[in-house]
């Protein structure tokens, strides 16, 4: 029996195994950095939209930290971003969580200025009704965009930070009042937060960059789950809230005004 054509083939298909092994690991490793650009470049968009226009010389992404104040930011950890022109700050870029969204926890991006005004809000996660609470969503309308922009812990004052419906200045949607009350009481707590902790924010010393997350793609609700949405959110907008609202929203305020 003849052996040499046997260790030929085997010898053949051992190479080819080896070249393929090594031709993934090479496309992976590409597509790995491809990946982690894209998502890097994405993440810097949202922070340069929100900061004043040419303002953004720095690399907030390196120059972040990271701290945990779940009563006032909703997470057990936050991001904050720092934007710089030079020595001069240029905003305070933080990531709250809103942990009482109708239909999930929202992630945000809140611009906050070296004046204390909105550089601006966004929403980058969201599992919101399609239709209704969505609206929250730039790309739906421009409401996320419009009623925040330029505001300011005392402008409006602070017992009108609260959707028309519990007698404050900022709009809701039809059929959906949950979603945006949530909004408003969690950009005020940031907010009230950067007031508390702006100068020490600026100075503490940088993480370095991180693994920053693009806005994930929002959660689509099954056509029976949407219905049935619907109906749980207008019900809700019969059970106006009226409580004012002099300092940062506890738990306890929340559920008092749910």
């Amino acid at each position: 029996m003849k052996t040499t054509p046997i260790l030929i083939a085997g010898f053949v298909l051992g190479a080819f195994s080896v070249a393929g092994v090594g031709l993934v690991a090479v496309t992976h490793a590409m597509t790995d950095h491809q990946i982690a650009e894209n998502r890097r470049n994405a993440m810097l968009s949202k922070l340069e939209a929100i900061v004043p226009a040419g303002r953004l010389k720095n690399d907030p992404l390196a120059d972040r930290i990271e701290v945990s104040v779940p009563e006032l930011l909703g997470g057990q950890t936050t991001e904050i971003f720092r934007v710089r022109d030079g020595d001069d700050p240029v905003a305070l870029i933080l990531q709250p969580v809103v942990p009482d969204g109708y239909a999930g926890p929202i992630r945000l991006l809140v611009s906050v200025l070296p004046d204390g005004t909105l550089g601006g809000v966004r929403v980058l996660e969201h599992h919101e009704t399609p239709g209704l609470g969505d609206k929250i969503d730039e790309k739906k309308s421009d409401w996320i965009i419009k009623e925040f922009t330029g505001k300011s812990i005392g402008n409006p004052p602070a017992e009108q930070w609260h959707v028309k419906r519990d007698g404050g200045v900022f709009d809701q949607f039809t059929g959906a009042t949950i979603t945006p009350r949530s909004i408003v009481e969690a950009v005020y707590n940031t907010l009230t937060y950067v007031d508390q902790e702006e100068q020490r924010l600026y100075a503490e010393p940088a993480m370095g960059a991180g693994d920053a997350m693009p806005p994930a793609k929002p959660h689509q609700a099954s056509p029976q789950a949407t219905d049935q949405a619907g109906i749980d959110q207008a019900r809700s907008d019969q059970a106006p809230t009226t409580s004012a609202r002099a300092t940062p929203l506890t738990v306890t305020d929340r559920a008092g005004a749910s």
